[in-house]
């Protein structure tokens, strides 16, 4: 459980910080994006208003109120455009590729295509930024040339990326060392807990036997009489929960004491479901097997075989009158399904999730048999396993319960 939760606490804490991280990336990039593309669009609209030129700007120290007074002395000669000037039926009238080299006039026809068809406004072509204006008696279509721009948002970009994986890295190992300073509390509250469970358990188990060996003496000098069959009934199930209770602090232990060996575990579920047999039948049940055979697993055989008699007692004792129980076992790509299938029109569908909670019962029919820790050890058992367990209602009034093993 404590394993559990430092890699939950460790999967969120890098979760949250590594969507942080990129939200700070892309939101850095898009401002950098943006902001290219309106001092590009800047660029542009001058060209434009000045009919086709880069202007220059003011002189040092002699500071105008120009727009393009934003621009250093070098621009003009750094800057690299064509202009392309067409009538409204899409005839190139002339081309100014004065400020290019990458562009020859063989070129124009399909640039002035790529103009027709965007219309007036602004757009991107390759590596071009270009800006269409109608000049009153044709149109006028400049091309910037913006591969430097593209080249510095790439690289901006491309480091912004291995800075938030540096930081994200970092910010993981530190995670890593520190989480086991994070969860101290808890893990120490469980032990405590554990510990009390354990020694509650033990201190227990004295006075229940000295009871027994008191009613058994009892029962010797005086006979059966009901309050005798009372106590002793009550004393065998306070005994019951406190093996319950000591065998759930054991499972919940970082490395549950499990005798793993390979075992054939159709075998195992066959004989635990023939030892249920009758015990159904006396309830009114009639229990079904489906097991396919030979299939093997490999794990501890006393547990799994608990795990299949907590699964059966469950169905037998909830499964509503009359009703008829099956016990399956298949073999999956990845392992083997067992399941147990039963009617209980009292169950549904949002309650199945706390079916495994300790000391939980959902139906008040229930609460004079059982503790509620029954599928809390399935559970236990299975997690020891590395498999998963799940209840659901495949059908109104039918509870399912699966056991997905290894």
């Amino acid at each position: 459980m404590i394993h559990k939760l430092r890699r939950k606490f460790i999967c969120i804490a890098m979760a949250s910080v590594t969507l942080v991280m990129l939200l700070m990336a892309v939101s850095i990039n898009a401002i950098n994006f943006l902001s290219t593309d309106h001092d590009l669009e800047h660029t542009l609209e001058l060209i434009y208003e000045n009919e086709g030129n880069m202007p220059q700007p003011s002189p040092p120290g002699k500071p105008g109120p120009r727009r393009e007074d934003r621009f250093s002395m070098e621009k003009p000669y750094s800057t690299r455009y064509f202009v392309l000037y067409y009538t409204d039926s899409g005839e190139l009238l002339r081309a100014d590729m004065r400020h290019i080299a990458a562009v020859t006039e063989e070129d124009a026809g399909t640039y002035l295509e790529i103009a027709g068809r965007q219309g007036e406004g602004f757009g991107y072509t390759g590596t071009y930024k270009f800006y269409v204006a109608d000049t009153g008696d044709q149109y006028m279509a400049v091309f910037l040339d913006c591969y430097n721009e593209f080249h510095s948002l790439r690289t901006f970009g491309f480091i912004s990326l291995l800075v938030v994986a540096g930081g994200v890295a970092l910010v993981f190992l530190l995670v890593l060392v520190l989480s086991r300073r994070a969860i101290t509390p808890v893990v120490q509250n469980a032990e405590k807990q554990k510990q009390f469970i354990t020694d509650a358990s033990h201190e227990l188990k004295t006075p229940l036997t000295v009871i027994n060996t008191s009613l058994k003496v009892l029962e010797m000098e005086t006979g059966r009489s009901k309050w005798i069959d009372k106590i002793q009934g009550q004393t065998d199930k306070l005994t019951r929960l406190v093996n319950d209770l000591v065998t759930l602090s054991r499972l919940d232990e970082e490395k549950p004491p499990l005798q793993v060996s390979e075992f054939n575990l159709s075998t195992a579920v066959e004989e635990t479901a023939e030892s249920f047999r009758d015990f159904a039948a006396a309830q009114g049940h009639a229990l079904k097997t489906a097991v396919e055979p030979e299939l093997c697993c490999r794990g501890d055989e006393y547990a799994v075989r608990q795990l299949i008699s907590i699964l059966l007692d469950n169905a037998i004792k909830y499964a509503d009158p009359g009703g008829e129980i099956l016990l399956s076992l298949e073999k999956r790509k990845k392992g083997t399904l067992l399941r147990t299938v039963n009617p209980c029109a009292s169950v549904e569908e949002q309650e199945t999730e706390k079916l495994f909670d300790r000391f939980y019962r959902g139906d008040r029919a229930r609460s004079g048999s059982g503790f509620g820790v029954g599928l809390s050890i399935a559970r236990s058992i299975v997690e020891a396993h590395r498999g998963t367990i799940t209840a659901d209602c495949p059908a109104p009034g039918i509870i399912r319960f699966s056991v997905a093993l290894r």
